[in-house]
């Protein structure tokens, strides 16, 4: 098998499905807001719940910000 083909690692291949990922994360970041009502009493949960949403819209944000200026393949 190894001579039809070159041998690679995994952190050499392309990774695959960027769109699933990214409306995954925005799925994600919607169902944590969604937590928001419920019937906990303490804002513990309520800083924990935003402060992750906002970290994966983020992500989401600064990954296509950097794709669009060349700065990541």
């Amino acid at each position: 098998m190894a001579g039809s083909e070159p041998v690679t690692s995994p952190d050499q291949h392309k990774p695959g499905h960027r769109k699933a990922g990214r409306i995954g994360a925005v799925l994600s970041a919607l169902a944590l807001l969604a937590m928001l009502c419920g019937n906990h009493e303490g804002r513990v949960e309520d800083i924990w719940l935003v402060g992750l949403a906002v970290l994966l819209l983020g992500v989401v944000i600064a990954d296509a910000v950097l794709r669009r200026n060349g700065l990541r393949s």
